[in-house]
């Protein structure tokens, strides 16, 4: 029985050496070689900034817009390079945009209370804002006012910065992201400056091949375009969405094409003093 228990030790101490050996040098060059030979799929990154971003979805799913907010603006700044950065950027641009053209409470809202002579074209001179500002901010469906209406004004400073590799319209408020727009065709000469600085020359609305103004019955159901000061071939036009699939204003021969949607709010944000900076 001694032979066999020095058997048994035997094996135990050489196999526990061979495992041992095996798991040390032999394993590691095989997966070393797998590795090298593009046969082994790295582990996957754990997306430790998801919480946070799903977090802020939820709250703007509860409409508590002024906290989506903030929270949005913090996971940017703290996860500047992650991996739903344009995912954050676009939401709270929606989130910017739904705050100021509504009656929601910010703020950076004041109140007007119309007086006898006013009209909306006065009152938007007066407080540097936009008479389709007001409307919009206000659930104004036509321009007409009545004396005591109380009206939510706001004084944005916008500016916009076209980036066309990314395919980028970005909207600046004081100088601070607002919202991102995103260009769905580009009809350009291949041939631009590397970098254009120009303004909103005039922002446009179109019913039956016709310019309508903002009085008209037809301006709320009007197709928007933004021309841009001398930059040729730079006007931002209207393609169609879900929200206007058929759009009877053909797109012009050279431009920048954004969702319907889109050129309808942005043309209610920008206007002839808005500075723009057309750059790869």
């Amino acid at each position: 029985m001694k032979w066999l228990f020095v058997l048994l030790l035997a094996l135990i101490i050489f196999g526990g050496a061979a495992w041992f050996g095996y798991n040390t040098f032999v394993k590691e060059e095989i997966e070393v070689q797998k590795e090298q030979r593009g046969e082994i799929t790295p582990p996957p990154v754990v997306d430790v900034s998801l919480p946070e971003f799903e977090a802020a979805v939820k709250l703007r799913q509860d409409g508590k817009l002024a906290e989506t907010r903030d929270a949005l603006l913090a996971f940017i700044q703290k996860y500047p390079a992650g991996k739903h950065l344009d995912e954050a950027r676009d939401l709270l641009g929606e989130v910017n945009s739904q705050i100021l053209l509504s009656r929601y409470p910010s703020p950076e809202k004041t109140e007007y209370i119309v007086k006898s002579g006013d009209v909306l074209a006065k009152i938007a001179r007066k407080l540097k804002t936009t008479p389709e500002m007001i409307m919009r901010m206000n659930n104004m469906s036509g321009t007409m006012l009545r004396i005591g209406d109380h009206l939510l004004i706001s004084n944005p400073d916008f500016s916009m910065v076209i980036h066309r590799k990314s395919n980028l319209v970005v909207l600046l408020n004081h100088g601070v992201f607002f919202n991102q727009y995103h260009i769905r065709e580009a009809k350009l000469a291949p041939k631009q400056p590397p970098k254009i600085t120009t303004k909103v020359a005039e922002t446009m609305a179109w019913k039956g091949g016709q310019r309508v103004g903002l009085g008209s019955k037809d301006y709320l159901s009007s197709t928007k375009w933004i021309r841009l000061a001398g930059a040729a071939g730079h006007t931002l036009y209207s393609v169609p969405d879900s929200t206007h699939p058929d759009l009877e204003q053909p797109a012009p021969p050279t431009g920048l094409g954004l969702a319907a949607t889109d050129l309808e709010e942005l043309s209610t944000l920008v206007n002839n003093r808005t500075p723009v900076t057309i750059i790869d």
